[in-house]
This record gives C-alpha cells, sequence and structure tokens, in this order.
C-alpha cells in the first residue's frame, strides 16, 4: 500500500510539471505570434523586438521562481 501513495506522489510531482512545461509553451508561442504580427503586419520592428526579449525574459524568470 506504501508503493501505491509513493507511486501516486510522484505522478502528481511529473502531471504538474509537464502542465507546467506545456504553458510555457503555450505562452511563449502567443509571445511569438503576438511580435510577428507587430513586426510584420503592424510596421513596428523595434517595438516587437523588445517586446519579444522582455516577455521571453519575465517568461523564463516567472516560471523559474514560481513553484
Amino acid at each position: 500500500m506504501a508503493d501505491t501513495q509513493d507511486d501516486y506522489r510522484a505522478h502528481l510531482s511529473t502531471y504538474q510539471g509537464f502542465s507546467k512545461l506545456v504553458l510555457f509553451v503555450i505562452l511563449f508561442i502567443v509571445l511569438l505570434l503576438v511580435c510577428m504580427a507587430l513586426g510584420l503586419v503592424g510596421n513596428s520592428g523595434l517595438f516587437a523586438l523588445v517586446l519579444g526579449i522582455v516577455g521571453a525574459v519575465a517568461l523564463l524568470v516567472a516560471f523559474a521562481v514560481l513553484n
């Protein structure tokens, strides 16, 4: 019975880590698409570049700090 509890905790930890990774990837793709739209369609390349760099760093820091 103790093995079942340990397996459940390990599975729950893995599931939470995977969910966090999927959320990071989705947010990064959205950020990338927004920056591409600003740069290509909106003709504001410098703003798109700055937003992309700052947004990517913010995402990395946010997901590194959060549990």
